[in-house]
């Protein structure tokens, strides 16, 4: 699997990053993992906007979700070729009336289903293309998942948005990469069932087994060298810090 992140910033874009987005590729197939905030610019240095084969949404938050309003402009109204035909979109239950009402001027009802065949998530394993996948809820404000995804003995763990969660323990669980969520500051913020700090997303790594572990959602007004620097002094394995454009070979 070859992993790109296409944005990584929390809440809102920084001023280098747009919002969660991240692409998944192997076998010539390509899944795209959120599309928050400014993502879709980002994508096409990455991808063709007509290249993707299914996109996965882990929960409805726009720094999460947000840009597929301008992607079903993209597929509706393509006019070199005609509309796009209909990608498969896996979400939480309510993702097509949510994305209908975020857009507010859809051309009728049945408009967004034209280009995205929406798939509503439930806890458990399904496959799309040569991934293996399983979702799980994770701890947060809304219906959230965390998403194992595997291809050739492979593993790739994506936290989504969650505070601290024994099911993200183990849905990671020796998983090969961990990208995981680090939005807050060890001993600064302190919200029940929200976001990790980074010493939370390590011990959550350490007690999971996991190889590699990837430090994502940062938001603009947190210091990632902090939350680095708090995940490393628990995992005893490697931390990096996600970055737009960056790869990972799994």
């Amino acid at each position: 699997m070859k992993l790109t992140v296409v944005g990584c910033s929390g809440s809102f874009p920084s001023a280098e990053s747009a919002c969660s987005s991240y692409l998944v590729e192997a076998d010539g197939f390509r899944l795209l993992l959120d599309m928050g905030n400014g993502a879709l610019g980002e994508l096409q240095r990455h991808c063709g906007l007509y290249d993707l084969d299914a996109v996965l949404l882990s929960h409805l938050h726009p720094d999460h979700f947000i840009d597929m309003c301008g992607y079903f402009v993209a597929r509706y109204y393509r006019h070199d070729g005609g509309r796009a035909e209909a990608i498969p979109v896996y979400g939480p239950e309510d993702t097509e009336r949510r994305l209908v009402q975020a857009y507010d001027d859809v051309p009728d009802e049945k408009s967004m289903r034209e280009v995205f065949d929406f798939r509503t998530l439930t806890p458990g394993g399904f496959e799309i293309g040569p991934f293996t996948i399983h979702a799980e809820r994770v701890c947060h404000p809304v219906e959230a998942f965390g998403f194992r995804i595997e291809c050739g003995g492979r593993t790739l763990v994506y936290s989504g948005d969650t505070g601290p969660c024994e099911a993200l323990v183990d849905l990671a669980r020796g998983g090969d990469l961990f990208l995981c969520e680090a939005a807050f500051t060890h001993g600064k913020e302190d919200i029940p069932e929200l976001h990790l700090n980074g010493r939370q997303a390590g011990e959550h790594a350490l007690r999971a087994g996991v190889g590699t572990l990837v430090l994502t959602h940062i938001p603009p007004w947190t210091d990632p060298e902090i939350n680095q620097r708090d995940a490393q002094a628990v995992f005893g394995g490697p931390v990096e810090l996600a970055a737009p454009g960056i790869t990972y070979e799994i």
